[in-house]
């Protein structure tokens, strides 16, 4: 396809169709029907790990089924912890579940079956190895790392120990994803050998960088865990906005944008963390505390497939005006030799002609229907069950972190020269006109705030190294220097 015909496409048809069928569908339930047996005496004694955002729902994941118990909460900020922790689930139940602030005495415990992680990012590896060492089966929020190879020791500590390891990525189980991504695969709309990721989603600034205390009731030592020592917080606002800052979070990109990396790379039949990766951005139009990129593109490739992804944190109107499907400006497309495939809502697909034309549509499911999966894998112990198997996250969270590893070795460009180096390939220099208009119409002058366009990194996907001459530094920053006594092990420590 044309540079100008893809573009024709995105502008004038690509979501006309869908925003008429979205205003019609509703979005399944969050509430939808759960599965499970009726038999107390088969019930999985379940601990939450972090109950400030994600954990909430987890503890709803979980609570509807009747072989199901959220037996423990375990949560560093103590107010948290008996809030939305135990309170919601005696509230909801009328049994009060153990409380602990520190997630090795839950380990310790021999009744608990499962653990079930929505911690900070940078934890997630850690809980979830230490978890599978104690013999528990595990279900852990996206990104399952906070860098490369952590993401592989997850991998191979849930071999060794023989336990299920469920990513928290749900539109591998939602039924309105599934379906058009096995359309995808099956030819549906031809040879696919482009995706393309959205993560538009506006985020304001976090406030000024400074020191401030940390809030009154939390064990920061075990917040902390694998991150760096430091004796004061410089973000204002403790919980949440500790993902714009890299030493615990990942940005938009391996916040919200794991979802649909995880789908693109998924829909392109690709099973490994690709053979290259070059991004560009910034964290520009504000100046604040955070220091992730607000606006990024990474270019991952596997042979002839290309996957470009595109976080937007200022405000965006979409690709197009049709695109602001129920204000929603994030989802995945398919460009096929046939077709195209738009995934815009967790719940909702929609297959398009080459002339624009809708010609089939996928909806169906909700959240509730990976909990679901989870538990069937932790009855018949076979990984291969598990729709988000860990596997599976890793590759796509690393993808994640790859995209972050290029920006910040990268230098910073004026817009001729990032143009110059994109030169040949159409739709990343397509994706980079448009980002430079969505910057300009932000007020952003790249004179004076210029992009930092990263170092083109080169992979060997099945060692899951960098090689060339980018290998030293981007292998120093696919791993982390872990405080003491929390390091993620090596292979052979597993």
């Amino acid at each position: 396809m044309t540079r100008q015909s893809r573009r024709e496409f995105l502008e004038n048809s690509m979501f006309a169709a869908v925003a008429a069928t979205a205003a019609a569908s509703p979005v399944a339930s969050q509430a939808a029907d759960r599965e499970g047996s009726k038999s107390p005496n088969e019930r999985l004694r379940v601990a939450v790990l972090g109950v400030n955002g994600r954990g909430r729902s987890h503890i709803s994941g979980f609570l509807p089924r009747a072989d199901c118990e959220i037996a423990a909460i375990v949560d560093p900020d103590e107010n948290v912890g008996l809030t939305k922790g135990v309170k919601n689930v005696f509230d909801r139940t009328g049994k009060k579940p153990a409380l602990y602030k520190d997630m090795r005495e839950v380990f310790d415990d021999k009744s608990i079956d499962i653990v079930s992680i929505a911690t900070p990012n940078h934890w997630h590896s850690l809980a979830a190895i230490w978890a599978v060492q104690a013999g528990k089966d595990v279900y852990v929020e996206k990104p399952i790392s906070h860098n490369v190879n952590e993401g592989r020791r997850v991998v191979q500590a849930a071999r060794k120990h023989n336990r299920m390891v469920q990513a928290g990525t749900q539109c591998r189980t939602i039924a309105g994803t599934r379906e058009a991504i096995e359309f995808v695969l099956a030819g549906g709309i031809g040879e696919v050998k482009l995706a393309r990721g959205l993560c538009y989603k506006p985020r304001g600034s976090i406030g000024p960088k400074g020191n401030y205390d940390v809030p009154a009731g939390i064990d920061y030592d075990l917040w902390l865990g694998p991150a760096p020592k430091m004796e004061v917080t410089t973000r204002r606002r403790f919980h949440y906005d500790w993902h714009w800052q890299y030493d615990y979070g990942n940005g938009d990109l391996g916040n919200q944008g794991i979802h649909q990396m995880d789908i693109a790379r998924w829909g392109l039949g690709v099973d490994t963390i690709g053979d290259s990766v070059i991004a560009y951005g910034g964290r520009l139009g504000y100046v604040d505390a955070g220091n992730t990129a607000n606006t990024q593109v990474s270019v991952h490739t596997w042979g002839d497939k290309t996957l470009i992804f595109e976080t937007r944190g200022l405000k965006t109107s979409g690709l197009s005006p049709q695109s602001d499907v129920g204000g929603s400006k994030i989802g995945v497309i398919f460009y096929g030799t046939k077709g195209y495939v738009v995934q815009y809502r967790y719940t909702h697909s929609a297959a398009f002609d080459l002339d624009g034309k809708m010609i089939k549509e996928f909806k169906g499911g909700s959240d509730a229907d990976h909990y679901n999966n989870f538990i069937a894998g932790v009855r018949s112990r076979k990984h291969e069950d598990l729709n988000g198997e860990v596997e599976k996250g890793h590759i796509s969270s690393a993808l994640c972190h790859l995209g972050n590893v290029s920006y910040l070795l990268g230098e910073t460009v004026d817009a001729k020269e990032a143009s110059r180096r994109l030169d040949g390939n159409d739709a990343a220099m397509e994706t980079f006109d448009r980002t430079v208009q969505h910057l300009v119409d932000n007020g952003v002058d790249l004179g004076k705030t210029p992009l930092r366009f990263g170092a083109p990194v080169k992979i060997d996907g099945k060692a899951e190294a960098a090689t060339g001459e980018m290998a030293k530094a981007a292998n120093a920053m696919f791993t982390r220097e872990y405080r003491a006594p929390f390091v993620v092990p090596e292979e052979k420590a597993l």
